[in-house]
């Protein structure tokens, strides 16, 4: 070959070796078949980001152009970016998952249940998860500020003065111990118990799965050295569960960001939420005769926002014959009881009597008191079975708080959980039906018996329009059933959102490359601190198609979503924070 021709051949070479790596600049951000791919082949992962980020170059040549970009330290812009944060978020849930479930098992251990004797700042659980949260932030390089215990907030700065903010919390709902058996054998419901992929425990989905998985996410992000044109802040609630209190006092010694991410909910990006409402109803306390059958205790869920799992009741009587007769005839009709009813959800009914007393406890199916239509809510049924053997003819029990509950119960509520008794049921055509269902059941200090039934309200209403019409019809039917009851309602309000935008785009975008599911947006029956933020969008945890395992018993994680987790997270926190505009 001549000099000047291979002069010439070197050059068209270089010039095409150059428009090959301009081109690959620009290459379709990898999705989940690729993502996959190159999971596989990193089945040792390599010892730094820097090595992983070679693999996947050789393994996907479309992302080679970023790859050199990033480890020349150049800017990142567009698709290279995106390429880079997605690379990112693949080898963080690679490399950090053993670590990010260490933690999660330390954040379960603690047992943050709202204390009514404690203020849940004073709570030592409380105390002893922020402390973790500081270590945990101080080992990875971030900032940590502890407002006064109610909100542990952890930061990574940005290159500008603007914040997004990610919002979690870290209280739980209670428990129902005996409730937590698998394949018989009793659980501890505070310590992770893994069983195939999924991880048991109080809080390992609602929200302290999130946690640890986004503080192990911002540590990535911090390691990468990937500039952030906004700083991140991470602000985990503590009374989230129990009305908010934490945020509200947070608000009015903080600004918020103007943008929020909620990890408290459902994927791909919730942006409507039912309101959250509490009707009580009281029945005030009355004497028996102790010789005789009387319902001496009921009990329901462990927290109005739960559908239980059990719902149980106990009738004691001094008479051996009296106490006999309300054995049989409970015996005698529960067969056909289960039967009649077991179109609606299967339960089971068991009746053990012992001396002076008969244990009656009925077995349904736990959910979240925003989807009573994932469970099967016992507590309805163990009132209308007692009535329709008990109460409904001849009675066999003594009038007192419990069977006017039971008559309430069934009388507004029934297996109904749209509102129906109360003549009220409407749905919104994106947010979904009203759903109101009784869960809790408890003696207060005073002595009356509370009967607590959670309320969702969708769009269609005002919180002062439902609440006028419950008590209208709660009123009509007290005065008609002759039951006194005295009722004491709160409800919130529905959010609905339009955050047309960059970063409802984004986080949709991650969504569905990572999962290869349909991204749009979605509502959710639940009700999180996203309404107490400005410019609030849910992202996760839940994902779409399994029953949410928040509040229930045997609450759980599967671990192929809490990879997906620090994958998303890790992507979002980059993405995001790179937006030229947020709208």
């Amino acid at each position: 070959m001549k000099p000047q021709i291979r002069r010439c051949a070197i050059a068209l070479s270089v010039s095409l070796a150059f428009a090959c790596t301009a081109a690959t600049s620009f290459a379709e951000p990898l999705k989940k078949p690729a993502l996959d791919a190159i999971a596989v082949q990193a089945a040792q992962v390599p010892s730094s980001f820097a090595q992983f980020l070679q693999l996947a170059a050789k393994q996907e040549p479309g992302v080679a152009g970023a790859v050199q970009n990033y480890t020349a330290g150049k800017p990142l812009q567009g698709e290279e970016l995106t390429h880079i944060a997605r690379l990112l978020g693949l080898y963080t849930r690679l490399s950090q998952e053993s670590a990010v479930l260490s933690s999660i098992e330390k954040m379960v251990a603690l047992p943050t249940v709202r204390d009514p004797k404690v203020p849940p700042h004073e709570n030592p659980s409380i105390i002893q998860f922020g402390q973790m949260v500081e270590q945990m932030s101080k080992d990875f390089g971030l900032n940590f500020r502890n407002v006064d215990n109610r909100i542990f907030e952890v930061t990574l700065p940005g290159t500008g003065s603007e914040e997004f903010g990610i919002l979690t919390h870290a209280d739980v709902v209670p428990v129902v111990p005996a409730e937590w058996v698998i394949d018989g054998k009793q659980i501890d419901p505070f310590k992770v118990t893994r069983v195939g992929d999924k991880l048991y425990g109080r809080g390992t989905i609602d929200d302290k799965g999130s946690i640890a998985t986004v503080l192990y996410a911002m540590k990535a992000v911090k390691e990468s050295k990937l500039p952030l044109q906004r700083g991140i802040r991470l602000m985990i609630e503590t009374t989230e569960e129990t009305g908010g209190d934490a945020m509200k006092y947070y608000q009015g010694k903080t600004k918020l960001p103007e943008y929020n991410i909620v990890l408290d909910s459902k994927y791909p990006a919730v942006v409507a939420e039912k309101g959250t409402g509490a009707i009580k109803a009281f029945f005030a306390d009355v004497k028996t005769d102790v010789q005789q059958p009387a319902i001496t205790a009921m009990s329901g869920a462990a927290s109005s926002n739960a559908i239980a799992q059990t719902a149980t009741a106990t009738i004691e009587a001094g008479d051996a014959a009296a106490l006999a007769a309300v054995a049989q005839k409970l015996q005698g009709a529960k067969d056909a009881f289960v039967s009649a009813h077991q179109q609606h959800g299967k339960f089971s009914i068991d009746i053990t009597p012992a001396a002076n007393k008969i244990d009656i406890k009925v077995t349904g199916s736990s959910a979240h008191g925003s989807r009573p239509e994932e469970g099967v809510n016992p507590v309805p049924r163990l009132t209308l079975f007692l009535q329709q053997a008990l109460l409904d003819g001849k009675p066999l029990l003594q009038t007192n708080q419990y069977t006017e509950a039971a008559r309430y119960i069934n009388g507004i509520f029934g297996l109904d959980y749209f509102g129906n008794h109360l003549k009220l049921a409407y749905a919104d055509d994106f947010m979904g039906p009203l759903t109101i269902s009784p869960n809790f059941i408890k003696p207060t200090a005073n002595g009356t018996l509370e009967v607590t039934a959670n309320a969702r309200m969708p769009r269609g209403r005002t919180p002062e329009q439902l609440k006028a019409e419950v008590e209208k019809g709660i009123a009509d039917w007290s005065a008609s059933a002759k039951v006194p009851v005295k009722i004491d309602y709160t409800q919130g309000n529905w959010m609905a959102r339009d955050p047309k935008g960059a970063w409802l785009s984004t986080l949709l975008n991650i969504f569905g490359d990572t999962t290869g599911l349909d991204a749009k947006p979605v509502p959710t029956a639940g009700s999180t601190t996203a309404k107490q933020m400005p410019n609030a969008i849910n992202f996760g945890p839940a994902m779409p198609g399994k029953k949410y395992t928040a509040h229930n018993a045997l609450e759980y994680k599967e671990l192929p979503d809490l990879q997906a987790d620090m994958q998303m997270f890790t992507e979002m926190l980059v993405r995001i924070g790179n937006l030229q505009q947020m709208q």
